[in-house]
């Protein structure tokens, strides 16, 4: 019986690094062994949320669901093509704003900090195959938010709260899905642009998306 894997990306764009390497994946290992299904999940939370959750209703749960796209980084060490694996999330807009100050729900006293799947107030990676990926992947803490950030306020302002490496629209939501109905999963992000005032002259979403397709390979190697 197939190990069936479950690639989840926000665009088609994205599910290209999937498409690009089977033939090279098939090659180097018995294709048989492996169920590979891309779904196309939309950009953001809310479409991530509705498209996975309607997949595991139809369809069951996978054996590994890898979430696998570009991102955009707030540390100089984290340059554009690199390959990350956000061991950590959070949903970095969802909360309460008082004045000048910001509370996540947790701090706001409206969830606990450690009700599952959340450790203090943030969400983790699936050690069972994050741990298997340490030499390939450079660990990171990302965030997710609704709106990509473009300003310099809101990047010093997302920096100060949560110290991120990294930021996309979709992250916490995969993790808090998988986590929830005890799917194991892994992240990829291949790091697009800097997060700064928004300026995509200073994008390399293909060389992003070439690294994430090289570096895929290698992790389903590993698996």
């Amino acid at each position: 019986m197939s190990f069936k894997i479950l690639y989840v990306t926000a665009t088609r764009t994205e599910g290209e690094t999937l498409e690009n390497i089977r033939d090279t994946f098939s090659v180097r290992k018995m294709s048989d062994n492996f169920e590979i299904i891309l779904l196309v999940a939309g950009v953001g939370s809310i479409s991530t949320a509705w498209t996975l959750n309607k997949w595991i209703a139809l369809n069951g749960k996978p054996d590994l669901a890898i979430n696998g796209g570009i991102a955009g980084s707030y540390k100089d060490e984290f340059i554009p093509g690199d390959v990350v694996m956000p061991l950590s999330d959070c949903f970095a807009d969802a909360g309460i704003e008082d004045g000048d100050d910001f509370f996540t729900l947790s701090e706001a006293g409206l969830m606990g900090s450690d009700e599952f799947p959340y450790k203090n107030g943030l969400l983790y990676s699936d050690t069972r195959y994050s741990d298997k990926m340490k030499g390939l992947l450079k660990p990171v803490r990302a965030i997710t938010v609704n709106t990509a950030t473009g300003s310099e306020t809101s990047r010093v302002k997302l920096l100060k709260k949560f110290n991120p490496d990294i930021e996309t629209m979709e992250g916490a939501t995969f993790f808090y899905i998988c986590s929830r109905e005890n799917i194991p999963f892994l992240a990829l992000r291949a790091v697009s642009n800097k997060v700064e005032p928004r300026n995509k002259n200073n994008w390399n979403i293909a060389l992003a998306l070439n690294n994430l397709s090289e570096k895929l390979i290698d992790v389903l190697l590993t698996l």
